[in-house]
């Protein structure tokens, strides 16, 4: 038998231990008519993401089910694959060009796409490795990426099957820009940062001469491309000036005054300036009036040649120039602080441009309904349930999604444009004409597709979509999607509706949300804030085991967690702990067989109900994927149940002289040992398999063992309620000796009273090895004389021992007196303080009123001592 070495080294075991299991092949799904399918699709990093403590909270929780699901008897697949981040990547191979002093306009798209896919060679795997540090038992054979040939593919499919139902259209729409990354960004791209700015309110003259309108705006600089000004219909202090124009200060523009229902009448004065190429609710008011539409920002942000002598300032220095021209002109009334909400890049955290811009949109009213039903009629839930309405409130609000990226790197938008005829044409197969005119002279799109287009597809395109393959018949719907909260919004929500449209089924059965990993002081980890911890540095110091411990116990779904580094190094002494009850089975062992013996004695009937029990409870746990639960009770089962309690019970029998309680004894130590090695492995796999390994076993690895379940021939409920009563006795009788002081070798006559002395007589070696008892008298009557006696009670006994044997009564008088003495000192020295007027009229209320808690502590203490004093007497 192998014997395990004295210390537990996770570093030279998790690597030897994952190969074994990818030489074993136990990672792969098979389609098996016998068994049930259980699907996962990981959530793909970018190609250009390092693991971070999100991924390693991802990875945890995944892994957990799979590896939960395969044991118990499922097929389980978990496929993974990595994002191709058209931004990301894009931006970090420009900047490794900038290091050159090349762009990519100098490499042409050709050779600079070249370039990319030269950068996901060499990186693209770096995330993959880091994932396996963590034990992830994916298919790693059926690996994917967003732009391989099948996802590239259903790409196209969906695409010119969309624009072929008029779901996919080209227009011109106030669009969110970034002028850092120079891209169109979707509404779920932009995150909304309150930040301070001000109100300018400005005179714009009318042309009649009559007078003036006030308008205010929290960014002048677009006023140069303003083609009308606003008032509500309603508003009687404008009447008179509806369908008047006025002139546009600095410009020159004669404008037309209209009257809209969209206009504010309490915000600023009632009069809103129209700029329809810079502001959506503008855009819209603009086509109900005809305004005019004027783009005034170039796409890096800067005053274009509509900007006058403006142009090619940057937006914030136009802002400048202009409102100091408009307070040298007259037209500047006054200036107000106004605190409003800015759109700002996710990517990079740049003031977003709203701009007027050709670009190419999903129509999204036809796809959300049976979106929203797949949820509302429970085919797909979210765990928490209240993520529920998130996900609706996003869906009901939901404008068109703009799908067009200026990129390069992505899945190029598959239209050609005829500059002869001017026909879009859109297909499957790159065109050599266009399909209306049949002119050769046709140009492709330069635009991509967001990447969350192609992320969209990702459950069913995985597994073969477009295609009607054996694996998309067996393996889809996917079971359960683990995500964070903040991505319902970029991706599942785009998932659900991608399913329901295209394959006819919502995508997965259940959304388990998870919150973010946040700092020890609940900040979100940042490069900024330098608070981030790197989850392969903890792997590196504690061990992948205790890393994902960590991050489960305590943990409940949607909820942030804050991540404690000492909390590692509690998982590490845990995972010494079962090592070493572990080696002292071993060290114990004789049998080579893992069955458990014909006869049980009370203890192992408790123990193996304990077990049966705790199964039962775990199975439930992950019904719930109340994952951070189950691991909880597995962990204070083996630390507390089965270390301090169980192995300590058998100890007697392996040491004793009758060879076959001690055989019995291995046998319930083999089989316990053994059953809680699977249920902990989903959980901390490494070092489960490692010491399974070890054992007396049969068939391959543990992690494709059957999981425990709830037997009927093992549930003793009477049993392990009676030994409890041992027990319950043994931790009174210690409480009692710990108050006192009382060493381990003083052993004591223990007189237990009790209607229950058939249960106290089958504990008597356990409470006098345990309770550390020299005799133990079992009686139902209490001693005639309890003097001298210290007592301790359970819900099932009274329990004397003789004061004397206890500690040595001299002494024990010599230092109560003396604490005695030294209490009543301190209660003469505070009410001495309290009795002084001075002190309780002059202090603070608050020190009086704790001196005053002091005296009534203090009395306290005193009493409990002669108390003590007298019972010593």
């Amino acid at each position: 038998m192998k014997q395990l070495p004295k210390v537990y080294d996770p570093q030279a075991t998790e690597k030897r231990i994952y190969q074994m299991w990818l030489d074993g092949g136990w990672f792969a799904a098979h389609r098996d008519p016998s068994k049930k399918p259980f699907t996962i699709v990981m959530p793909p990093p970018n190609v250009t993401g390092q693991l971070h403590m999100g991924h390693a909270m991802d990875c945890t929780l995944q892994d957990i089910l799979i590896r939960y699901k395969r044991m118990k008897g499922y097929a389980a697949l978990w496929l993974p694959g990595v994002d191709h981040a058209g931004i990301a990547t894009q931006i970090k191979v420009e900047e490794e060009l900038r290091k050159e002093g090349l762009t990519r306009y100098d490499l042409g798209r050709e050779k600079f796409l070249e370039k990319v896919w030269d950068w996901k060679q060499k990186y693209g795997d770096r995330i993959v490795m880091q994932q396996r540090t963590l034990g992830s038992s994916c298919d790693w054979d059926r690996h994917r990426f967003t732009m391989d040939e099948g996802c590239s593919n259903a790409v196209r499919t969906v695409f010119v099957n969309l624009y072929k139902k008029g779901l996919i259209y080209r227009g011109s729409r106030i669009i969110n820009w970034c002028p850092h990354c120079t891209t169109a960004l979707s509404d779920a791209e932009v995150e909304y940062v309150d930040k301070p700015g001000h109100l300018w309110h400005i005179r714009y003259p009318l042309s009649d001469g009559s007078g003036y309108v006030v308008v205010a705006t929290t960014r002048p600089e677009t006023m140069l491309g303003d083609t009308g000004v606003a008032v509500n219909p309603n508003d009687e202090r404008y009447k008179d000036i509806v369908g008047k124009t006025c002139i546009l200060p600095l410009v020159g523009r004669e404008m037309p005054i209209v009257a809209d229902e969209y206009v504010d009448m309490e915000f600023g004065t009632g009069c809103v300036k129209m700029t329809p190429a810079h502001d959506p609710n503008d855009f819209e008011v603009g086509l109900r009036h005809n305004l005019e539409v004027i783009r005034v920002l170039d796409d890096n942000g800067c005053v274009n040649a509509e900007g006058g002598r403006y142009e090619g300032l940057d937006r914030y220095e136009a802002r400048k120039q202009i409102v100091a021209d408009l307070e040298a002109g007259g037209w500047l009334v006054k200036i107000e602080d106004h605190a409003h909400n800015v759109g700002t890049c996710y990517r990079c955290h740049s003031d977003v441009e709203p701009i007027i811009s050709a670009q190419w949109f999903v129509k999204m009213a036809p796809l959300v309904g049976p979106a929203i039903d797949a949820v509302t009629s429970g085919r797909t839930k979210f765990v928490p349930a209240r993520f529920t309405k998130n996900y609706i409130n996003w869906m009901e609000g939901l404008h068109d999604w703009c799908i067009s990226r200026q990129l390069w790197w992505g899945h190029q938008i598959p239209v050609w444009y005829c500059a002869d005829c001017g026909h879009m044409t859109c297909s499957m197969e790159d065109p050599t004409e266009c399909e209306e005119c049949h002119s050769r002279n046709i140009e492709r799109d330069p635009d991509v597709l967001d990447t969350w287009f192609s992320s969209a597809l990702w459950p069913f395109e995985t597994l073969g979509w477009p295609e009607k393959t054996e694996d998309l018949d067996y393996f889809y719907l996917t079971d359960v999607l683990v995500t964070g909260y903040d991505i319902i919004t970029f991706w599942v929500s785009r998932m659900i509706f991608s399913g329901c449209e295209h394959t006819g089924q919502t995508p997965f059965h259940t959304v388990l949300i998870h919150g973010l990993v946040r700092d020890d002081k609940g900040r979100k980890m940042s490069k900024s804030l330098g608070n981030g911890i790197d989850p392969l540095e903890m792997v590196e110091q504690f061990g992948a085991d205790a890393l994902r411990m960590n991050m489960i116990t305590g943990n409940s779904p949607g909820n942030d967690m804050r991540f404690y580094v000492e909390r590692c190094e509690a998982m590490r002494n845990f995972a010494n702990k079962l090592w070493n009850a572990s080696r002292f089975v071993m060290m114990n062992l004789t049998v080579e067989t893992n069955r458990l013996p014909d006869r049980l004695e009370l203890e192992d009937r408790w123990i193996l109900s304990k077990l049966n029990g705790l199964c039962r409870e775990i199975s439930d746990n992950f019904d719930k994927y109340e994952l951070g639960v189950a691991a909880g009770k597995i962990y204070d089962f083996i630390w507390d149940t089965f270390c301090d309690w169980y192995i300590e019970l058998t100890k007697p029998r392996l040491n004793g002289e009758d060879a076959d309680a001690a055989v019995r004894a291995q046998q319930v130590l083999l089989y316990v040992l053994t059953e809680i090695l699977k249920l902990l492995h989903p959980f901390m796999p490494f070092i489960t398999e490692e010491i399974y390994q070890a054992l007396p076993h049969e068939g391959d690895a543990l992690m494709v063992q059957a999981y425990p379940e709830y037997r009927e021939d093992h549930c003793w409920p009477e049993d392990e309620a009676a030994f409890e009563m041992i027990m319950n006795a043994v931790r009174a009788v210690r409480s009692r000796r710990a108050e006192m002081n009382v060493p381990p070798s003083k052993k004591p006559t223990l007189t237990i009273v009790t209607a229950r002395g058939d249960v106290f007589e089958q504990g008597r070696v356990y409470l006098s090895k345990l309770a550390y008892a020299g005799a133990v008298e079992i009686t139902d009557a209490a001693p005639a004389d309890t003097q001298g006696m210290v007592s301790a009670v359970t819900d099932d006994a009274r329990l004397y021992m003789p004061m004397a044997e206890l500690v040595d009564l001299d002494k024990e008088r010599e230092r109560i007196g003396k604490e005695l003495e030294k209490a009543r000192d301190n209660l003469k020295r505070i009410e001495g303080k309290l009795a002084n007027e001075k002190f309780v009229a002059n202090a603070p209320a608050a020190v009086v009123e704790a001196e005053r808690e002091r005296a009534a502590k203090a009395r306290t203490l005193i009493e409990n001592l002669e108390t003590s004093l007298a019972a010593l007497r």
